[in-house]
């Protein structure tokens, strides 16, 4: 078994030249750290056949150069960084919680079904604003848009239907709730979220190093802004000097 009582990780096949390595069968915070420690150990043996990486949640896909190594020896790499990877360190958030500050204009043309949101929650649009900006989100994986986190701990309370239709077009920055979730449009794209706020800092900047202003681990905390200050923040972000508020906790 590997700590706190997790099942053993399970290696599985997956199709001619990739192998999942799955750690659970739900979204924990504690799997999710050995999806990255393995992640993190994979990247440090740099051993070159080594394709490709994909995190989730709960699992790490493997793909490999079949011209270099064999399932056997990719299964027997993997076993043997899955037993060291156990005994360390799983990760920034056992010491040291990192946490992202992203100014949020909420409602009105930034967020135009804060309302609707309110009213499913029956609560005023300042309860939602409060509880929505009073969690500290883990981002458990970048997806399904480059920049685009998957974030965990949302309070049940904001929990909201998508919308039965889904919008064209969604500015990018935009910040949305759909069911017990909450995330960040990084682009503008199709979407069915409800959407409560914007934010003007860009997640995904492919001239920037790093592209995304954090790394899954990590921790978004939305930070309440008036419309004047996000424009002030966006001109900032255009002009390249914007930089986005780190804080680190001990935990």
């Amino acid at each position: 078994m590997t700590s706190n009582s997790q099942p053993d990780p399970r290696i599985l096949v997956s199709g001619e030249d990739a192998l999942v390595v799955e750690f659970g069968d739900v979204i924990d915070p504690t799997i999710n750290d050995h999806v990255y420690a393995l992640a993190n150990a994979i990247d440090a043996a740099n051993n070159g056949f080594v394709v490709e990486l994909v995190p989730t949640y709960r699992s790490l896909l493997v793909q490999y150069d079949t011209e270099l190594t064999s399932l056997g020896e990719m299964t027997e790499f993997l076993n043997g960084l899955v037993a060291e990877s156990d005994d360390s360190d799983h990760g920034e958030n056992n010491t040291t919680r990192r946490i992202y500050e992203l100014p949020v204009a909420y409602g009105g043309e930034y967020g135009e079904d804060l309302d609707d949101v309110a009213e499913h929650a029956r609560m005023s649009t300042d309860g939602v604003i409060a509880i929505h900006s009073g969690t500290d989100y883990r981002v458990y994986m970048l997806g399904f848009a480059p920049g685009f986190p998957y974030l965990g701990g949302m309070d049940e309370r904001i929990a909201t239907p998508r919308l039965t239709t889904p919008r064209i077009r969604v500015p990018a920055g935009s910040v949305g709730i759909a069911e017990s979730q909450t995330g960040v449009y990084p682009q503008a794209s199709p979407g069915g979220w409800r959407l409560i706020g914007n934010t003007p800092v860009a997640l995904f900047d492919q001239s920037a190093d790093p592209p995304v202003p954090f790394l899954p681990g990590s921790f978004i905390r939305f930070v309440p802004v008036t419309s004047e200050q996000a424009e002030d923040v966006a001109q900032q972000v255009a002009n390249g000097t914007y930089i986005v508020r780190m804080t680190e906790q001990r935990t």
